[in-house]
């Protein structure tokens, strides 16, 4: 690696620095609202834990899955969520970013573009989800350096992997207009399809998952990371990962081309 390659990488880290200071400084200038918010997410995901222990009650099986298994679902598919929307909190924006010209903030200042979009927000709520997915591996995981390394890998590819395909949804904004709509149902039906286990689905609906809708590796991570190590399919989910990610950023810089300015005066709140 070059010194100019080594200070370019420097500079954007120091960059994601300053986002990320200046993100979190404005969530806490409300303290309470932001605990409030967190505090909300994470007792809403235990109330979906809680409906699952009733069913595990009367099930206690279902497809090779107990109830430990689908505790680590929700903690690899929340904590994942939780970091990306923590530090990359437009990642669920970029519809609505592009198709209402607030792109010409981003492209009026010297930063990568993309980059600058994603990390100049944060979820508040976000920190529940991952606080949350922290709190339940603690609680039911193998706790062990080499189980929190499975783990924390789990979260990076799920986390990935929402950024990945939101990415992708987003984008259609450079192509097609509007299409914020298109870009919450897309969310809402990852999501939840990422937090119910993907053994229960067959034939056309499974493959799907693991390819259009690649949900699949998110709820299997609980499985063939942490249960029952397969070294195919961890393969795969980075695989899968990188791709995603990979044709996410090439899509964005190919929309660029195509963007109109939307002639809005702004200033970054």
């Amino acid at each position: 690696m070059s010194t100019g390659d080594s200070g370019g990488l420097r500079a954007i880290a120091a960059f994601l620095g300053t986002c990320w200071k200046i993100n979190l400084a404005s969530a806490l200038e409300y303290r309470l609202s932001f605990a409030l918010l967190a505090g909300m997410m994470f007792i809403n995901n235990f109330i979906w834990l809680f409906f699952w222990n009733l069913f595990f009650s009367r099930f206690p099986i279902v497809q090779g899955w107990e109830l430990r298994d689908v505790m680590l679902m929700w903690a690899i598919g929340a904590g994942g969520f939780g970091w990306v929307n923590l530090l990359f909190g437009n990642f669920t924006r970029i519809a609505t970013i592009v198709s209402t010209g607030e792109l010409d903030l981003y492209l009026a200042q010297p930063k990568p573009v993309l980059l600058h979009v994603l990390a100049s927000r944060m979820s508040i709520t976000a920190a529940g989800d991952f606080v949350f997915g922290l709190v339940i591996f603690a609680w039911v995981g193998e706790r062990t350096l080499l189980g929190a390394l499975a783990f924390a890998l789990g979260l990076l590819l799920a986390g990935l992997l929402f950024l990945g395909v939101m990415l992708h949804v987003g984008c259609l904004a450079f192509f097609i207009g509007n299409s914020e709509g298109i870009a919450q149902q897309a969310l809402g039906s990852f999501v939840s399809l990422s937090t119910y286990p993907s053994s229960i689905f067959k034939g056309a609906a499974r493959a799907m998952l693991f390819s259009l809708i690649p949900a699949g590796f998110i709820s299997y991570l609980p499985i063939g990371l942490l249960k029952h190590f397969d070294p195919w399919f961890v393969t795969a989910a980075i695989a899968a990962t990188a791709l995603i990610g990979g044709s996410g950023i090439a899509l964005f810089r190919f929309g660029l081309k195509r963007y109109a300015s939307g002639n809005l005066i702004a200033a970054r709140s």
